[in-house]
């Protein structure tokens, strides 16, 4: 069994209130050496069989068409998920 990642962020020209407020946070927990954040999402898609590169293009587009709203989002990565 293999699981697929995909990762979702805004559109660099979307706010990210989120991001701001993480931003906003880190300097006044010590954490001084970031300059910005945006925050997105992940999904991660459990494959019954092998992630085949067939698998990995019905991922991107069930990104782009379910897992993300392409109006204001940007689907930026799906691969196979490494075992750590």
């Amino acid at each position: 069994m293999a699981r697929v990642v995909v990762e979702i962020m805004p559109k660099p020209e979307i706010l990210d209130p989120q991001g701001k407020a993480v931003a906003g946070a880190l300097p006044r927990l010590g954490f001084t050496d970031f300059a910005s954040v945006r925050q997105g999402k992940r999904f991660e898609l459990e494959v019954a069989g092998d992630a085949t590169e067939d698998v990995l293009a019905a991922a991107r587009r069930a990104a782009e068409e379910v897992l993300s709203n392409p109006v204001i989002e940007d689907v930026v990565s799906v691969h196979v998920a490494t075992e750590d």
